[in-house]
C-alpha cells in the first residue's frame, strides 16, 4: 500500500478527507467561540466597573 492509496481511500478519499476536515473545524470553532466570548464579556464587566 502506497501513500498516494492510503488517500485515495479506494476512490473514496475526498468524502472521507472532507468529513475529517469539516469535524476538525467544528472543533475548533466550538473551542474558539466561547473563548473569544469570555474576552468580550470580561471586557464589558471592566467597563460597567469604570462606571
Amino acid at each position: 500500500m502506497t501513500l498516494q492509496e492510503f488517500f485515495a481511500m479506494g476512490g473514496y478519499g475526498f468524502y472521507v478527507w472532507t468529513s475529517y476536515g469539516i469535524t476538525l473545524l467544528v472543533l475548533v470553532v466550538n473551542i474558539l467561540i466561547p473563548i473569544i466570548q469570555r474576552k468580550q464579556f470580561l471586557r464589558q464587566q471592566a467597563l460597567k466597573q469604570k462606571r
